[in-house]
């Protein structure tokens, strides 16, 4: 038997959960289901943000905000434009949860729980009538004159219009690709860097603002930089891995990676800052004072890999030592051979190409009456509530469309 729906989500997470409130709470009238395959929904949800859910970021001018996604840039000015942070602040309010701004821009539930936006969720689907199905894993789409045919591994669903909202899932890109819509090849993007060196061996923890570049490219990025036990992580390593996914993924991992761990000041300005010390503090041990806002024990290790010795003095530094410091504080290469994932989160850059989407209203530009939400589409972003912001922006603007469909 053939259940009918007026609207059909494909996805039980968070842009699924969106899309299908906004467009009830517009349109009453309108018969609802969201499909899970899952035995629960908003699964990500309560893991996300070490389980506290970063809901999104305290960037409020839409030209600014898209400067967060690696994919997308262009494409989301529009849609940010229509509904951007300072909406979704506003929208949780409405909907009972509060929402507090960190020292970062990251913004959390004032509770710390992502709990608070499942139960926010679950409320809100159980209030406006909206079905919500697990279990249901769709197996294909057929697109009829006026309405569309949907199966799952249990049922047979007949719509006239669906979301899709299932996120990085291989099997529905090659259903959505079988249609007819082209799909951008899924790679990983935000990983930290495996690198074995001697001059980072023993300094898990230190951090230190850096630049960092992939040598031979034009990717370069900078910002606060972690080392650990496995090579090297923070802010500016996964903004570099974010904006580089794709020819990170053609180098099979492998390069050369050069870090200025003076960020900004150059070779030239290092080696007079140098030379300037051996003439002012040349009594003084290199050991023993460092010139640099910068780690004591990340000062130790490059000052060796000068070849300059625990009790060498400023004096005695030669013109050598010199320069080979110089080259290490600003130009230190390391061989990067492989690639982990950050923390729980699992981010790719792919989905269905950005072309064959009407940003005005999130619909398919080949098929009528389909839409899609979140990371299904070629957008991604880096870590601080960016890619809960884009889903929260496509289920509005979907929303909207419905309803000036209706």
């Amino acid at each position: 038997m053939n259940t009918k729906y007026d609207i059909i989500i494909v996805g039980g997470g968070a842009a699924g959960f969106f899309t299908a409130i906004n467009i009830a709470e517009k349109n009453p009238f309108l018969k609802i289901a969201i499909l899970e395959r899952g035995k629960e929904v908003l699964s990500k949800v309560r893991v996300s943000g070490g389980g506290r859910c970063n809901v999104t970021h305290a960037c409020f001018i839409p030209n600014e905000l898209v400067k967060f996604y690696p994919r997308g840039e262009r494409e989301l000015k529009g849609p940010f434009h229509q509904f951007c942070s300072g909406d979704t602040i506003e929208w949780f309010e409405k909907h009972g949860v509060s929402l507090k701004i960190e020292e970062d821009g990251r913004m959390f539930p004032i509770t710390d729980s992502s709990q608070t936006i499942i139960d926010c969720f679950l409320n809100a689907t159980k209030t406006l009538n909206i079905d919500i199905l697990t279990n249901q894993s769709m197996q294909s789409i057929f697109k009829h004159d006026d309405y569309w045919k949907v199966e799952t591994n249990h049922d047979v669903f007949l719509c006239e219009k669906i979301v899709m909202t299932t996120g990085s899932n291989p099997k529905i890109w090659d259903i959505i690709e079988q249609m007819g819509h082209t799909i951008i090849p899924p790679v990983p993007s935000l990983f930290t860097f495996n690198i074995k060196d001697s001059r980072i061996k023993d300094l898990m923890g230190v951090s230190a603002l850096a630049s960092v570049k992939v040598k031979g490219t034009n990717l370069k990025s900078s910002g606060p930089l972690l080392i650990t036990h496995w090579g090297m992580s923070g802010p500016g390593i996964l903004r570099l891995s974010a904006w580089g996914a794709r020819t990170l993924f053609d180098k099979k991992y492998q390069f050369i990676l050069q870090v200025n761990w003076l960020n900004d000041i150059t070779f030239e300005e290092c080696l007079e800052d140098l030379k300037g010390l051996k003439e002012t503090h040349n009594k003084k041990l290199i050991s023993k004072f460092c010139p640099f806002d910068f780690p004591k024990r990340l000062w130790d290790s490059l000052t060796h890999a000068s070849g300059i010795m625990n009790e060498q003095k400023w004096a005695d530094i030669s013109k050598k030592q010199l320069i080979s410091l110089a080259e290490q504080l600003t130009n230190g290469q390391f061989q990067v051979n492989g690639k982990s994932t950050f923390k729980e989160e699992f981010v790719t850059a792919g989905g269905i190409d950005l072309k064959e989407v009407n940003f005005k209203s999130m619909e398919s530009k080949l098929f009528p009456n389909l839409f899609f939400a979140g990371e299904i589409i070629n957008i991604d972003a880096i870590t601080g509530g960016f890619n809960f912001q884009n889903a929260w922006t496509g289920g509005f603007i979907i929303s909207n469309a419905i309803s000036q469909k209706n």
